[in-house]
């Protein structure tokens, strides 16, 4: 049986944030998603989580930050968008359960820069994007290294942003995902269909999540 999806909205000191709950029944911990700076919470990876693991005992909460619900284009500076995601997760940890903060991109970023003044439980990284296109010296490893919690980092093999060869030793998971990009498309020539690529995707996070305590 399908589970039923509700939305809230929620006021934070950066404006409202939309929330987007996919609930488990029996539910152990929630997972808090949030989206990069170039879309919004439909990226085939969110939805992917978001449609499989609540069938694992995990509730799935993707978070819209305020300059996607005022309709913006561009997403704000770091700093504001941080600030957007610390409003809103006393409304994440309402159900009174842990929370794992993550997001894809962008949003992972904040979930690292964050989660451990937050109280949350372990940190996702979707597409963490070690450094700008062509870039490598521009590196935001400390971002990943200091979240200081249980850590994987979901990485295409071909991400602009950090192959996952780029990425320093450290105490977080990687688990690279074949001929993906920074949003985990795969070209037609690499034989790997799209739904390969999410099952691997929603493979990994299940499997790292499921020890997370």
């Amino acid at each position: 049986m399908a589970h039923v999806t509700r939305t809230e909205t929620l006021a934070t000191d950066a404006g409202d944030v939309r929330v987007t709950w996919h609930p488990a029944r029996d539910a152990r911990l929630v997972l808090a998603l949030g989206h990069g700076a170039g879309g919004g919470i439909e990226a085939r990876d969110l939805a992917a989580l978001a449609a499989a693991l609540p069938a694992h005992g995990v509730t799935v909460a993707l978070v819209e930050q305020p300059w996607r619900v005022a309709g913006r284009k561009v997403a704000p500076a770091p700093k504001t968008l941080d600030t957007g995601w610390r409003g809103v997760w006393p409304g994440l940890a309402a159900p009174g359960l842990p929370v794992v903060a993550g997001g894809r991109s962008a949003g992972a970023r904040v979930a690292c820069r964050t989660a451990a003044p937050l109280g949350a439980a372990g940190v996702l990284a979707l597409s963490f994007p070690l450094h700008p296109p062509g870039r490598p010296e521009k590196s935001r490893a400390d971002e990943l290294l200091g979240a200081g919690l249980p850590t994987l980092v979901v990485q295409g093999a071909a991400d602009p942003f950090g192959r996952p060869a780029e990425f320093p030793e450290g105490s977080h998971r990687l688990v690279e995902v074949p001929a993906a990009d920074h949003g985990f498309a795969v070209p037609k020539r690499s034989g790997i269909t799209e739904a390969d690529t999410l099952r691997t995707i929603t493979e990994a996070v299940t499997g790292w999540i499921a020890s997370v305590r």
